[in-house]
């Protein structure tokens, strides 16, 4: 098998769990009512998601709470349920702070029991701050750019959801008839009233059975997701605020200065990919095999120098059972809403499925 670098396979290896997982199907929506509580009016589930579409907020900064039980076995280099570094967050539980003013202005912090990592956006200044290993990366981001890894409307580090804004969003915006959509009465998240929406894929391939999103009743911002397995009682993925403050934070929440003693380094800031985009070091784009909640992504893996780390992480991906088909040979990684197969020409395919359909998926691409 060809080598592949530590901190690529990490971002192939983190599961799409709503980066794949929720941008997925949608049904056509059923006029299901909202049942109010307290102050609350009633909505049906088409006007949720209006009011979902339309919300609009000058700011807004809280605590939330990130959780995932994915299955996954322990990743060299990914960090523990305490550590602070952003690549711990496929694992565990987890507490971040986020502060938000529009897409030049962002802060997000993840805290660990030793420190934390920081992403922050201010103007053409992006910076991030791993407290573990004491290092500042900065980056001059074009002017108008919001794709900094950080804003509640982009993608998160790695491409993983890290706001319910971002993972509601991704939901919603591929509904169609392959999901039954209603509302579950309401809920409280964060100390405030909160309608619930509820996403059920019709199709029983997936591994996904439900998608429950908290949408503030005052804001109409989506306040918590959580991404329950088929069957499951308790989510597989969580993330939601605990304390939420709708207004627009103070100017020098975004200010940065780089600790004394910190190693600083200066970097490229990457072009922006569009959907479609090859995976950073390859020629090739990702292909997506299938639709809605069974779709497939098969993407070539960049290869490169290993190092340490990358060792470790050969051991790992050489523990994992193998498996072949007539679309080759590899080894299969399944989690509690994903399977995946890294194969040992250098692709990786991953979906909301059972291995089945991955491997249907490598055999058609």
């Amino acid at each position: 098998m060809s080598p592949v670098s530590h901190r690529t396979r990490l971002r192939w290896l983190v599961p799409v769990t709503a980066a794949l997982v929720l941008v997925a199907g949608g049904s056509a929506v059923g006029l299901v009512t909202a049942t109010a509580q307290g102050s609350l009016p009633d909505r049906t589930a088409a006007q949720l998601l209006v009011d979902v579409q339309q919300a609009r907020l000058s700011g807004l900064s809280g605590t939330l709470e990130e959780s995932a039980a994915l299955g996954l076995p322990s990743i060299p280099g990914a960090g523990d349920a305490g550590s602070a570094d952003l690549t711990s967050l496929v694992s565990g539980t987890h507490t971040l702070q986020l502060w938000y003013a529009d897409p030049q202005h962002v802060r997000l912090a993840v805290l660990g029991s030793l420190g934390e990592s920081d992403v922050v956006r201010n103007g053409s200044d992006l910076w991030t701050w791993s407290a573990h290993d004491r290092t500042v990366t900065h980056r001059e981001v074009p002017a108008g750019s919001a794709t900094d890894g950080s804003t509640p409307d982009g993608s998160g580090p790695e491409g993983s959801p890290l706001t319910p804004q971002q993972a509601a969003d991704r939901a919603l915006a591929a509904i169609d008839p392959s999901t039954q959509v209603s509302t579950d009465g309401t809920a409280v998240v964060a100390g405030r009233s909160a309608y619930e929406l509820v996403l059920q894929p019709r199709d029983p391939g997936t591994m996904v059975g439900s998608v429950r999103i908290a949408i503030d009743g005052a804001t109409h911002v989506p306040t918590r997701v959580q991404v329950f397995a088929r069957g499951a009682t308790q989510p597989a993925f969580e993330v939601g605020f605990t304390s939420f403050d709708p207004t627009t934070p103070a100017p020098s929440v975004f200010d940065f200065t780089p600790p004394p003693g910190a190693t600083v380094t200066q970097a490229t800031t990457p072009s922006e990919d569009g959907h479609g985009a090859p995976a950073p070091g390859s020629s090739t784009p990702p292909q997506q095999v299938g639709s809605g909640w069974t779709s497939v992504v098969v993407a070539e893996v960049p290869t490169g120098g290993s190092g340490s780390g990358g060792s470790q992480l050969d051991q790992l991906v050489s523990s994992l059972p193998t498996v072949q088909g007539s679309w080759g040979s590899g080894h299969l990684l399944q989690g509690t809403l994903f399977s995946a197969i890294l194969t040992d020409d250098g692709r990786l395919a991953v979906g909301a499925v059972g291995p089945d359909l991955v491997e249907q998926a490598l055999a058609r691409s």
